[in-house]
């Protein structure tokens, strides 16, 4: 086994070594991302950077000759070289709750706790789901199942028990390690109670034999003999180490579920090599990753952000993370400022939807904060505007600290397209340059691909270490919903302007996804709830611009009996369907929706209506109805705005 730990790639480059990084990267693929690997631990290194291709059946394939265990990246080689370096700090969301681990003894709590999950049955291979709020527990569960083998799948704390149950269906988890009762500001989320609720959904289809719950606030829940344990109880009943299982660099090491354009959720499987390689790199090359840095990264574990730049990247890169449970603006506004303050943050990677949040408090708030340990900030999620751009970096930045927002996806693994701090000169509101090793291009609706300044589909030209390897017991909707749009590309599914001198802009999704406040949400999930009550005839969900969350949804909604139906009901559906999350802005109730001759909704039609951008509503004659058009202009007048 490899024990060397290299400066990983990044750290302190110039503008010019980052132009010589994409260039080899260009030119010589397979040398450049062997020498990126090769600055892991493995237990057999790679020979072979990459065999895949993206014809035929598709294939994402890197390092496949190579061995190694994720979570040994992440906690053994800095146990011995830096053992009492802090890994973690977490701050509950009260002043009081605190807790910090180094490294040696993250590693101990990891081992403690995949010992227990051997003992309970968990092998190679397995499933596991982790339904937890921000706490330790959730990080220390992740790297448990790395070192063990298990593939883990987090889920998001705001998921229905219809949800739930539908994703522990897919994913055949056989052991979940939940919470109490979760805290989200002044309210309180019945987290046990809702899993026991989603397992008994699931019914015969339920492989879940245990469930682990952490005590988050101590409170009293239903706990079933034999499957259910406390977490407390039984990690301490085991020891501090626990070896390490090697892994083929393609064993998934994850699997993380998003919102397609059909109604049902997509588990993307995240191998252990290039994904871990992808994440160590672009930690270090976007966030320009120095030793003593102290990194937050606000978004939930659940979001693939939590995943590579929350726990992976940095901790493979011996990094020490800042972990927070609480809102920006709980129990007052400034509250992420005064925790920057408190701990001396150095790196600062959030949302747009944060942003303009916070923007909303005023000058006054930031202002008074000192922010005086701030080097780099950024952004995840949605394009941020240059106007939100422009006040983070002044306001935040204070004008002196690089604003890196990011372009990339669940399916990418981590940043694809940014201006990587000191590296490349940002502009406000675009998502800049990709990465090194990153081929994006544009095409037209016809398949050719668009030189120079243009506008289109935006597409890579080929693999690189963090793509998803391919859709859980599902590889044929993988290739059909990435790689037939636009066969041979990865297609994104969103559009994308290139300036002349290369930098891109993203104009949004092409498809029936809606990205509200970095959730990527399916229009057909919501659609698909709706229908859930018997009063709806039909109904069609779009996405619309919103000054806070990015986007905001909008569900037109065709009742049985005009004058009975209420719109409460359908935000009742999606909160028991989806989540309280997905609940639309705004519900419109209307006699029909606009149909081509052979019954598809027009949606480009009712997301304009939605907007009340009435210019250029195109050729009605071709609807099934035209007079429908302008009933359902005067119907969301009437309605309002």
């Amino acid at each position: 086994m490899s024990e060397a730990f290299e400066a990983p790639a990044g750290a302190g480059l110039t503008a010019g070594q980052y132009k010589d990084m994409v260039l080899k990267a260009g030119q010589e693929p397979e040398v450049f991302w062997l020498e990126q690997a090769r600055k892991l631990v493995w237990h057999v290194p790679p020979q072979q950077a990459s065999r895949s291709d993206f014809t035929g059946d598709v294939r994402v394939d890197w390092f496949s000759d190579g061995y190694l265990n994720v979570s040994e990246n992440c906690l053994d080689r800095h146990v011995r070289s830096q053992p009492d370096k802090l890994a973690l700090i977490w701050q509950g969301q009260d002043e009081d709750q605190k807790e910090s681990l180094t490294y040696q003894e993250l590693h101990a709590r990891v081992c403690r706790l995949a010992n227990v999950l051997r003992r309970l049955g968990v092998k190679k291979g397995d499933c596991v789901a982790i339904h937890l709020p921000m706490v330790v527990e959730g990080i220390i569960g992740m790297l448990a199942c790395a070192r063990i083998g298990a593939v883990h799948v987090v889920l998001f704390g705001g998921f229905s028990a219809e949800g739930l149950a539908e994703r522990l269906s897919d994913s055949g988890a056989v052991l979940v390690l939940t919470a109490d009762v979760a805290r989200r500001g002044d309210k309180r989320i019945p987290s046990k109670t809702i899993m026991d609720e989603a397992i008994a959904r699931c019914g015969a289809e339920s492989r879940v034999r245990h469930v682990l719950v952490v005590s988050v606030t101590g409170a009293d829940v239903p706990m079933q003999p034999e499957r259910d344990l406390f977490y407390t109880d039984e990690v301490a009943q085991e020891q501090p180490d626990c070896p390490a299982e090697s892994m083929s660099a393609q064993d998934p090491l994850f699997l993380l579920y998003t919102s397609g354009s059909t109604g049902r959720p997509k588990g993307l499987v995240h191998g252990s090599g290039g994904y871990l390689v992808w994440a160590a790199f672009t930690h270090a090359t976007v966030f320009d990753h120095k030793p003593d840095d102290i990194f937050w990264c606000t978004a939930d574990t659940s979001w693939i952000t939590g995943h590579t730049y929350v726990v992976y990247g940095p901790l493979a890169n011996g990094g020490t993370i800042l972990v927070y449970e609480g809102l920006p603006s709980w129990p007052a506004p400034g509250r992420w400022w005064d925790v920057i303050d408190q701990y001396g943050v150095t790196v600062f990677y959030s949302s747009p939807t944060v942003v303009r949040g916070v923007m909303r408090e005023g000058n006054d708030v930031v202002r008074s904060r000192s922010l005086a340990s701030l080097r780099v900030i950024g952004t995840v999620g949605e394009p941020i505007s240059p106007e939100a751009w422009q006040w983070f970096h002044d306001e935040v930045g204070k004008g002196r600290c690089p604003v890196v927002d990011t372009w990339w996806q669940t399916e990418t693994g981590g940043v694809m397209i940014t201006a990587a701090a000191g590296c490349v000169t940002p502009r406000p509101g675009a998502a800049c340059l990709p990465l090194p090793g990153v081929r994006a291009t544009l095409l037209d609706t016809q398949g050719q691909v668009v030189d120079g300044a243009g506008e289109g589909l935006l597409c890579m030209a080929a693999s690189w270490p963090g793509q998803a390897l391919s859709i859980w017991k599902d590889h044929d909707r993988f290739r059909q919903t990435y790689f037939t749009t636009c066969p041979g590309y990865y297609f994104t599914g969103d559009g994308a302007r290139r300036e002349a001198d290369g930098y891109y802009w993203i104009t949004g999704r092409v498809d029936d996804v809606v990205n509200v406040s970095g959730h990527r949400i399916g229009t057909a999930e919501i659609e698909d709830a709706v229908a859930m009550d018997h009063e709806v005839v039909e109904s069609a969900a779009v996405g619309i611009p919103h000054d806070l969350k990015g986007q905001g949804l909008v569900v037109f909604v065709v009742p049985k009996e005009e004058g009975v139906f209420h719109p409460s009901a359908v935000n009742r559906a999606v909160a028991e369907g989806v989540g309280r999350y997905a609940v639309p802005e705004k519900i419109y109730v209307v006699r029909d929706l606009p149909k081509t001759r052979s019954g598809k909704i027009v949606r480009r039609l009712l997301r304009k209506i939605a907007m009340h951008d009435l210019e250029g509503l195109g050729d009605l004659s071709t609807l099934a109805d035209p007079e429908i058009v302008p009933e359902l202009i005067a119907q969301v007048k009437a309605q309002g705005a």
